[in-house]
């Protein structure tokens, strides 16, 4: 069989899949996803894994997870363990394959032994200014070493010695013996080894020297017997040198290398650099902090994972970078949720509400519907009382046309409970609405009048007396700029929207009072809600995962026009 039944949208990578399944240069897919364990992994990522995963499984084939752990100064098991949670949580499994470079350290080792014995490797020892110099320019090309034309038993030695200690942190690397007047920067005796004394999380001490990406990558895609090894544009330019070393080594195969353009969204920054400064800085509240762009702060906020693959689905995969409007992701977290989150009431600016003719110690229990479209959903009970927490921006003092909601004179109707008309309001000294008064219906239970009376206005509300204290943290984009990975110069402290995190107490209905962390809901009229980790009995954290607002499928109607 050559292809996977439930095959997705194509593209230029299915199409090659497609080719090399039909011309039988392919027997069974095989893909891997290599992430650096020094960060935590971004959407950015998110759109690799699906691919790379999604492939394979498209294909009836396998994928690996394999950490590319080549730079011991900036990694941490915490961040292995994280990335593992993500894929796992995007809905990918890579079962027991599981790898490290770090596996084949002495392989990579003695591959570049090979090397140098057979004159394509030699020990240089120019530092890394000296080495600027001599690479040239894209329109001037580069000039030899000096070292360059030891002998291959003089370069062996040298690098048996670096192996063994023998020299400091940036003395000497291990160079690819290449061209140095290449058109390709890339091809111009690039580094392939260097020295670092640092310990590994992995091995220890074992090893002071430390194999380069691009040397690693590709002999570690052909020691796994990876079929097509997809990465992000930007590695275009190092195709050549991929392919130059396995060409020089007797590996077991020879992946083929191809590229397709990184995801780009506004208002989000996608450097682990720049993001790891967020953090360092104290900017946000760590990796996982619902504003950041990564998947841990995305799954706290209350994204799910198939909003998610949506998301990378519908932006497709394309050979020229692009940007993509946030919009577009929320659109896709939007309609994932609006399918799956019971509909509860909060009350995020609260001002009371007093029935003035209902008995004041009696509290009934109301029947309201997690969804009113589907009662295969189930409902919850909720207490109903003289004295109510209402929106404040639900009532007005004066009564304005195409005004619905409450004001002197207007009736609208409680969601599951009556119709109430407002017939006062008490001010403060300084002026500010303090509390509305208004009458109730009794003919009107559970929100609908039998006399054929019509309300435009329906209004969310909670039992003050009942209601739970809830903290609700709302969230906006975390940079003002549409594109702050081009903004130069500029600190990150100047660039973070200042409104990006707004911290409000809010009074949720008492239905709320045992949900766990990562439940999510949807406050009727508001928005999506997520609970936070920070949640206590009794008393929830909520943080909102986006609003009920489509700016998105208001673009698409214009678009569509």
């Amino acid at each position: 069989m050559t292809e996977g039944t439930d095959k997705k949208t194509s593209n230029f990578i299915r199409n090659i899949v497609d080719q090399d399944l039909s011309a039988g240069k392919t027997q069974q897919v095989h893909t891997r996803f290599p992430p650096e364990p020094n960060g935590y992994l971004h959407v950015g990522h998110a759109k690799s894994i699906c691919l790379n995963f999604g492939l394979a499984n498209d294909y009836r084939g396998i994928c690996n997870l394999r950490f590319d752990d080549t730079n011991p100064s900036k990694e941490e098991q915490e961040y292995v363990d994280a990335i593992q949670a993500d894929v796992k949580w995007l809905g990918f499994d890579w079962d027991d394959r599981l790898f490290f470079a770090s596996d084949y350290f002495e392989q990579l080792y003695q591959y570049a032994e090979h090397l140098i014995v057979n004159g394509n490797a030699y020990v240089c020892h120019l530092d890394g200014e000296q080495m600027r110099s001599y690479r040239g320019t894209l329109t001037e090309p580069g000039k030899n070493s000096p070292y360059r034309d030891r002998t291959p038993d003089e370069n062996l030695d040298l690098f048996r010695r670096m192996r063994a200690g023998e020299f400091e942190e940036g003395a000497c690397v291990l160079r690819a013996k290449i061209d140095m007047s290449s058109p390709i920067i890339q091809m111009r005796d690039p580094a392939i080894y260097r020295i670092k004394k640092v310990h590994h999380h992995r091995t220890g001490d074992d090893w002071c020297i430390y194999p380069m990406y691009d040397f690693t990558h590709c002999i570690s895609d052909a020691l796994e017997g990876i079929t097509h090894s997809i990465c992000t544009l930007e590695f275009e330019n190092h195709r050549p040198l991929y392919d130059w070393i396995l060409d020089k080594l007797p590996v077991p195969c020879h992946p083929q290398q191809i590229e397709f353009a990184r995801l780009n969204l506004t208002h989000t920054l996608m450097s682990k650099r720049k993001l790891l400064a967020l953090v360092e800085e104290g900017h946000v509240a760590g990796w996982d902090d619902p504003r950041m762009p990564t998947i841990a702060g995305m799954r706290r906020r209350g994204y799910t994972p198939e909003s998610l693959r949506e998301f990378c689905e519908r932006i497709g995969v394309a050979k020229a970078d692009s940007t993509v409007d946030l919009p577009l992701l929320e659109f896709c977290v939007r309609e994932d949720l609006n399918a799956h989150s019971p509909r509860v009431m909060a009350v995020l600016d609260p001002i009371k509400l007093v029935i003035t003719n209902y008995p004041e110690d009696q509290v009934e229990e109301l029947d309201a519907a997690y969804f009113q479209d589907n009662k295969a959903w189930g409902s919850r009970s909720v207490p109903f009382s003289r004295e109510l927490w209402i929106e404040r921006d639900d009532f007005r003092e004066d009564n304005p046309k195409k005004w619905f909601r409450l004001a002197p004179g207007q009736e609208v109707r409680l969601k599951f409970a009556y119709y109430v008309t407002c017939q006062d309001f008490v001010k403060n000294e300084a002026g500010d609405v303090v509390e509305i008064h208004a009458t109730y219906d009794p003919a009107t239970r559970g929100g609908w009048s039998n006399d054929g009376r019509k309300v435009k206005g329906t209004l969310h509300w909670v039992s003050a007396a009942q209601a739970l204290a809830a903290e609700v943290r709302l969230y906006d984009t975390l940079f003002l700029d549409p594109n702050p990975g081009s903004v130069k110069d500029v600190p990150l402290s100047e660039m973070i929207n200042p409104d990006s995190l707004r911290v409000v107490q809010a009074w949720v209905e008492p239905s709320l009072a045992e949900v766990e962390a990562g439940h999510r809901v949807q406050f009727e009229r508001t928005g999506y809600f997520c609970v936070d980790p920070d949640s206590k009995r009794g008393r929830p954290v909520f943080n909102r995962t986006v609003t009920l607002k489509d700016s998105w499928a208001k673009i698409e109607a214009k678009l569509n026009a």
